[in-house]
């Protein structure tokens, strides 16, 4: 039985790096019966600093033995996505180093394979620079989801117009509006990596983003996806100190610093309303899940999360 799942998740992994990428997998629920009911439930699924983790830790690892794993994700993504009709799948950056799949493959199966499990967006972490700028613009092309970022300026460099400020995804007539957010690289990343990247400060950039979702394109919700780390003992910006200083943003999913979160954290923002700080370690050893309850008419949100453990998903991948 255990070689069959060798055999099969080898085929599995093949098919990934080599074959066409499929599309996401559709609930079969149909849309109309939410279109008539007054509330909307929008499940958001995360993960961050995957870092090329395929295959999940081996047995005899001291920390992760038997953990994480592409094929328990994609399993449990889809028995999720079977469940709900409107699933968002997002990613707050470090897609790539941590294993020989990178430094074989340069990204290309990390990113065929978050194709494969629809992914809808994902940030910019700064270990996905480590083969360079031109390494990043080579491995786009096996992206069907769009990299966010807001405050890193490529317009000098190979990235020019490769990557997007925000998206805005719409779910049974409710706006989701998304931005990423990118650590300061100078002193984290080798200057030949980032070449010309310029970095903006993260506050303002994500106080313009959250103003033009929420008051010029109308979002219902509007959600951070952050590569700044949790939180810090020096004044260095974090995900905490983003969610007490901003206005309008409702979730940060955040990532860098590989902090395990049982559920989202509660902040007050500038305006004293709550604002949710998210993260699920590293490795793809955690799916986050976070799901908000939307009023039609006024607009009112409930919100709750959590962090799912896959180690119970053994698919026969």
């Amino acid at each position: 039985m255990e070689e069959f799942r060798i055999k099969n998740r080898r085929d599995f992994l093949k098919k990934s790096l080599y074959g066409s990428i499929g599309a996401a997998s559709l609930s079969m629920l149909p849309a109309e019966v939410f279109a008539k009911r007054e509330q909307v439930k929008i499940v958001i699924l995360h993960t961050n600093d995957v870092h090329s983790h395929v295959d999940p830790f081996p047995m005899n690892d001291p920390k992760y033995a038997g953990l994480g794993g592409v094929a328990r994700r994609a399993a449990l993504i889809e028995e999720i996505r079977n469940q709900e009709p409107n699933v968002l799948l997002l990613d707050a950056g470090d897609i790539y180093q941590g294993t020989p799949y990178f430094n074989k493959f340069g990204g290309e199966l990390e990113l065929k394979l978050m194709s494969k499990m629809g992914y809808d967006a994902s940030a910019i972490g700064n270990h996905d620079f480590d083969n360079g700028i031109k390494g990043i613009v080579n491995q786009l092309h096996n992206a069907s989801f769009p990299l966010l970022c807001a405050n890193y300026d490529f317009s000098d460099t190979a990235m020019n117009g490769k990557t997007q400020a925000y998206k805005i995804f719409e779910k049974d007539g409710i706006r989701i509006g998304v931005f990423g957010i990118g650590i300061e690289l100078e002193g984290l990343v080798d200057k030949r990596m980032y070449e010309n990247t310029r970095y903006q400060d993260p506050l303002v950039k994500a106080a313009e983003m959250s103003i033009l979702l929420k008051n010029e394109k109308h979002c219902d919700i509007v959600i951070c996806l952050s590569h700044l780390g949790f939180s810090y003992e020096s004044k260095k910006v974090s995900d905490v100190v983003l969610a007490k200083e901003s206005r309008n943003i409702d979730l940060i999913i955040g990532g860098h610093t590989h902090t395990f979160l049982d559920k989202p954290m509660e902040y007050s923002n500038r305006d004293g309303k709550k604002v949710l700080v998210a993260q699920v370690g590293w490795a793809g050893i955690k799916l986050g899940k976070i799901t908000f309850v939307v009023e039609r008419s006024s607009k009112k949100k409930k919100v709750e999360g959590s962090s799912l453990n896959l180690s119970e998903f053994h698919p026969q991948i």
